[in-house]
């Protein structure tokens, strides 16, 4: 393109390309076979047919609907296929990212931080794995606003299988997109490669959780290679899952408690007064509020809450279902209960 100015040009003349840099014999000799090139447009043909079955919407860089935000970005793909609303595109968008072995915690704040985003007319960005990724897609659902999942593989390959729900959901309200052709296999290489889209689309990056060697890790050089901002929540300093998000505070990341934060830096004003809140707190009796107190930080069992509330193990049994009714705590496995976040 920058030599010839268009992909038919050069089909006309490749011998033009020999003494390119890059280049190489091979290429130049495919180019220039009739056969091959018959065969090549037929397969492309075919493609579009296929791509017009399933309705999906390849986009080029010249394709008016292609984010500008890719444009200039290192590797800008060539090929984007996409399977939704092409409008989230226009969209600013936030990237939230993290550890696919998530903890409690940590899907918890990427659900609650997408929620309160979408409300604020962002559309959430991520890349549909397990873990923080699907908490920050359900997030933006839950909220009614707009997700966009950037896929390792082609855009019709369901890749975790368990999230093929997720995957139709995000497709019939947001955007499933992919630079890898149908059909491509989800192999391990590709994920990485993909990282550099999901930070391009985004003006920001959001670390929720992270390992040491985390793939979340490339993803937030990847942002402050492209000019994006980078955040980072923090969590316990006793989990592995900690270390990759508070390596970032250190090297300079925004530190993030909730939406607010990241709105405030982006100086991002399209949020009315108080749309982010909670909803109303329901009243509570005393005891309700002393053993809501005592899940304030971290989980706990029924023995460690009687010890820091003071109330009978008895009397928290009816109370934690009372707590739970009322939508401000959830048990989880363990038989542990945590505080619903928000409340």
């Amino acid at each position: 393109m920058r030599w010839f100015g268009s992909p038919a040009a050069v089909l006309q003349n490749p011998a033009g390309l020999r003494s390119r840099p890059g280049i190489g014999p091979h290429l130049v000799n495919v180019l220039g076979d009739s056969r091959q090139i018959a065969t090549a447009r037929q397969n492309a043909r075919d493609e579009l047919e296929r791509l017009d079955r399933l309705a999906i919407t390849l986009l080029t860089p010249d394709s008016p609907a292609f984010p500008s935000a890719l444009r200039d970005i290192p590797d800008s793909p060539v090929l984007l296929y996409c399977r939704g609303a092409l409008d989230w595109l226009e969209h600013p968008a936030v990237a939230i990212i993290g550890s696919r072995a998530a903890s409690a915690y940590g899907c918890r704040i990427a659900t609650a931080l997408a929620a309160d985003l979408v409300a604020a007319g962002m559309t959430i960005v991520s890349g549909a794995a397990y873990g923080i990724d699907a908490a920050a897609h359900r997030g933006a659902l839950a909220g009614g606003g707009g997700t966009i999942a950037v896929l390792g593989c082609g855009v019709d390959v369901i890749y975790p299988r368990a999230h093929a729900e997720l995957f139709g959901n995000i497709a019939a309200t947001g955007l499933v997109l992919s630079e890898y052709p149908l059909g491509t296999r989800p192999e391990a290489f590709r994920f990485p490669t993909r990282n550099r889209i999901i930070s391009g689309l985004a003006r920001a990056v959001v670390v929720v959780e992270a390992t040491e060697k985390s793939g979340s890790l490339i993803t937030a050089r990847l942002a402050l290679d492209q000019g994006r901002e980078v955040f980072a929540v923090p969590g316990r300093v006793d989990s592995p899952k900690s270390v990759g998000a508070h390596r970032l505070i250190q090297q300079g990341a925004h530190l993030v408690q909730n939406a607010a934060d990241i709105l405030e830096e982006l100086s991002w004003s399209s949020l009315a007064p108080g749309k982010i809140s909670s909803s109303p707190m329901p009243v509570l009796t005393e005891p309700e509020q002393r053993l809501l107190a005592t899940l304030d930080v971290y989980p706990l069992d029924i023995d460690a809450l009687a010890q820091a509330s003071g109330l009978a193990v008895a009397e928290i049994h009816g109370l934690l279902l009372q707590l739970e009714l009322k939508g401000l705590v959830r048990q989880i496995p363990g038989q542990q209960y945590e505080r619903v976040c928000g409340n």
